[in-house]
């Protein structure tokens, strides 16, 4: 396919950890106040003993903390960590992929053995798991550390597989079913809807490796209008992030179905996330620290994180940091932090209005940690991806490099 490309010349930036909103004062008209933006750090797609991941949820918990994650939300597969559950500790062992301590070993040395409940002798031994109202005093930190309580809603059509991740819950949403992938989709997506408004607190929810057994057509993404998050990237290696030769990778799904949405349906896009869907953590190939989502937001609290990423005000990392992401005045600028010895280059893609516009289509390029990119007026969305010379250095596919995506832009 051929693609127009425009080489642009790096631009100067300020280098700004924090943002700032300008805000009129109720009762103070002509009154200016500032309130400070910042950027914060989670993951929201996380596995434990709970559902089909091999760790304790307070091992995990404290992986990403100690990591320098600010938030983080536990997944699970149709549950949530509440009320009494037990597991066999021969289970779990066999859930471990590398020779070494136990599962449980590891837990009774980080947390003290006062702090795990056992019970039964030889192959009835059991071991209760901590819910979520138990151990979240032990993490969370008001403005350092935050926990969010979530589900992967687990549902199939035939062989499609529809997972949907639904963060900052109240209540257990359980497979909704339906007679297609798309009202399956929308069936769920409607719970998730309900539950939202009936308690007046906000809900997201981002479709989760549309690649996994190739579930999902770009069609059938751009044809369910109330879903406004997938991920574009996801760290497990088994979900075909790049495609093959008869199907498209997870990015070129997003312009796709955003070329759809947008030229079409004329109605919002998708936003992608990066997530990590992390299983495994004593070895095995489903490990955690792949993808994370950075949020610009006033507070570190779940509603405001959630009303942040529902503006768009957010974008995904395998590990690429930028200190600048912007749309203003038609403009829409990427500064990338400069790590030494490291090279970047920047792509501005986007879909041109028009029947016979190429979904997708590299706009400009630009060799270098920043650089802007002014709309014509002609695109139906721009947005940007960082790529880094660095490897990834835990890769979920061959020759994977860092990299950042900006949301589409200039739709609105």
């Amino acid at each position: 396919m051929k693609r127009l490309v425009q080489i642009l010349v790096p631009v100067v930036v300020l280098v700004v950890l924090g943002y700032a909103v300008t805000q009129f004062e109720p009762g103070k008209e002509g009154v200016e106040t500032t309130a400070p933006l910042n950027w914060y750090k989670g993951n929201t797609h996380t596995h434990t003993l709970w559902s089909d991941g091999n760790d304790f949820p307070e091992m995990i918990v404290a992986w990403y903390q100690e990591r320098g994650y600010d938030f983080l939300a536990l997944s699970d597969h149709n549950i949530l960590s509440r009320g009494e559950k037990w597991m066999k500790v021969e289970a779990i062992d066999k859930r471990k992929k590398k020779p070494g301590a136990t599962a449980l070993e590891k837990y009774g040395e980080k947390f003290g053995d006062e702090w795990v409940e056992l019970r039964g002798e030889g192959a009835e031994r059991e071991v209760r798991l901590k819910a979520l109202a138990e151990f979240r005093s032990k993490f969370e930190k008001p403005g350092e550390f935050l926990l969010i309580e979530a589900e992967e809603i687990t549902d199939r059509f035939r062989n499609n597989q529809v997972h949907i991740n639904a963060l900052n819950l109240q209540e257990l949403i359980p497979p909704q079913k339906g007679a297609s992938v798309v009202e399956t989709v929308r069936n769920n997506l409607r719970m998730v809807a309900e539950q939202a408004e009936r308690l007046g607190r906000p809900i997201l929810a981002h479709l989760n490796h549309p690649n996994f057994h190739y579930s999902f057509t770009a069609e059938q993404l751009a044809e369910v209008l109330e879903e406004q998050f997938f991920e574009v990237y996801n760290g497990h290696p088994g979900i075909n992030h790049l495609g093959d030769a008869e199907h498209p990778g997870d990015e070129e799904l997003w312009d796709v179905a955003n070329a759809l949405r947008l030229g079409k349906l004329k109605a919002a896009p998708l936003f992608g996330v990066a997530t990590d869907d992390s299983h495994d953590y004593h070895g095995g190939n489903v490990s955690p620290g792949r993808g994370w989502v950075m949020v610009r937001s006033e507070k570190l609290e779940a509603n405001a994180l959630i009303e942040a990423m529902k503006k768009g005000d957010f974008y995904a990392s395998t590990g690429v940091v930028l200190d600048e992401v912007s749309h203003a005045d038609g403009v829409l600028l990427v500064k990338a932090r400069v790590q030494d010895g490291v090279d970047y280059e920047i792509q501005f893609i986007g879909t041109r209005k028009g029947e016979d516009a190429e979904p997708g289509e590299v706009l400009a390029i630009n060799e270098g940690p920043s650089a802007s990119y002014p709309l014509q007026g002609d695109e139906l969305y721009v947005r940007a991806v960082v790529t880094s010379s660095r490897p990834h250095p835990n890769p979920s596919f061959t020759d994977q490099q860092e990299q950042a995506w900006t949301q589409p832009v200039g739709w609105r």
